[in-house]
């Protein structure tokens, strides 16, 4: 069972990034204060979920939640400042224009950059441990599925619509034959070759 709360302030925020390891798309990220005396038995850490239990849950968080954000950041970003500091950046974007402000942070993963002086504590697999958590994650992966099914209408050599630009085979494939599009973050290996390529 996730736990509800890590500190004891009232609002607390839960926040989680999708999109971190793929070769397209942007790096999406959400944040969640839920309401306090919500709680679902369904929600866990997104990667186990189906993409119907996302969608669907997603509705209920933000139903119950007081305040919430999702935000991107995209590859010409990624490629600038590098996929940890856009990871983190897209976090910061969350926080910024979340309606209530937070009283604490709770971050999956092992690192952030303090965002105006909001005390904060990363915690490796959150995800897994704690429901603003979760939900965050939640959020953030159905979010960044929706936008990866939407512009794979206009790039369905890629298969985003099935692999949300994750480094399958068939992506790399189509990487191979069609090259690379303005959704290709192009400081990633885009290949599993030691291939250079000249951009």
């Amino acid at each position: 069972m996730l736990k509800s709360k890590y500190s004891a302030f009232e609002l607390e925020c839960g926040i989680d990034e999708a999109g971190r390891g793929c070769l397209a798309g942007p790096v999406t990220a959400a944040a969640v204060i839920l309401k306090p005396d919500f709680y679902h038995k369904l929600i866990d850490d997104s990667k186990k979920l189906s993409m119907t239990e996302r969608k669907k849950l997603t509705k209920i968080i933000i139903q119950n939640s007081i305040s919430y954000s999702v935000q991107n950041v995209f590859p010409n970003k990624i490629d600038e400042v590098n996929i940890l500091n856009a990871s983190i950046l897209a976090m910061h974007k969350c926080i910024k224009n979340l309606i209530i402000k937070p009283e604490f942070l709770i971050i999956d993963g092992n690192k952030f950059k303090k965002y105006n002086g909001i005390q904060h504590k990363t915690i490796v697999k959150g995800d897994a441990k704690y429901l603003s958590i979760a939900s965050a994650s939640i959020l953030a992966k159905h979010s960044r599925d929706v936008y990866m099914k939407k512009i794979s209408q206009n790039f369905p050599n890629y298969f985003w619509f099935k692999n949300k630009g994750y480094p399958t085979k068939e992506h790399k494939e189509a990487l191979k034959q069609y090259g690379v599009t303005k959704h290709h973050r192009k400081s990633f290996k885009l290949f599993d070759e030691q291939l250079t390529i000249d951009f």
